[in-house]
């Protein structure tokens, strides 16, 4: 009985040990979201790196993206893409095209630069990761798991620069071990930015540029 009350006891030491560090790992990231919120408009350049070593895939790709709210205007791997907060609009130059499509809500996985700073909010498990020191910046991560097991996920961690708030880089790894790293580069805050760049100027490709535009009905 007396051993039987001892292992209750450790047991229930353990859970609320892991509550603790899962709600001090949801708190730094809501730390991040608000800091980020009380922003006018954020200027970030990437580089973005995908890795699977059992496929001997290695890719790395630089992008930038502005975002205010919502919306985003990104450039990434000679396309641009824009959402003005209704469509998204993916702009193709090499092939001359446009395709324009509604958001989806079914794939709340899916890290698009409007969720960089909130995709973490639906959908995961929290705990603390390792705080390592990179580039003379002290980065704490924090691990997240898919709640759902069916997931192609297997978890993502999230850096963050201890002394700014802001997000250091996103490692996403899937249970097909590629491993897909965004790495900030430079991020600036309140830059002068014009409400053009995140409007689709229809007339510019369909008319003048003559680029073929698709739309799903």
């Amino acid at each position: 009985m007396k051993k039987l009350t001892i292992l209750i006891t450790v047991l229930l030491i353990s859970f609320q040990t892991f509550a603790q560090k899962s709600q001090e790992a949801k708190t730094l990231l809501d730390n991040v979201a608000k800091k980020v919120e009380g922003y006018k408009n954020i200027y970030i350049e990437f580089n973005h790196k995908l890795d699977n070593e059992e496929a001997n895939v290695h890719q790395e790709t630089l992008g930038n993206v502005t975002l205010k709210g919502d919306l985003y205007h990104l450039n990434y791997m000679g396309t641009e893409q824009i959402y003005d907060g209704k469509k998204t609009y993916l702009i193709i130059h090499e092939d001359e095209e446009v395709i324009i499509q509604k958001p989806s809500k079914n794939n709340d996985e899916t890290i698009t630069p409007s969720k960089m700073f909130s995709f973490y909010k639906k959908g995961f498990n929290y705990a603390m990761g390792e705080l390592k020191t990179i580039k003379g910046i002290k980065i704490q991560y924090v691990k997240l798991t898919p709640t759902d097991n069916k997931s192609e996920v297997s978890n993502v961690m999230v850096g963050i620069d201890a002394k700014t708030n802001h997000i250091y880089n996103i490692i996403e790894t899937g249970k097909n071990n590629t491993k897909t790293t965004l790495e900030i580069r430079s991020f600036k805050t309140n830059q002068p930015v014009s409400e053009k760049l995140f409007i689709f100027d229809m007339s510019k490709y369909r008319d003048q540029k003559k680029y073929s535009i698709s739309e799903p009905k």
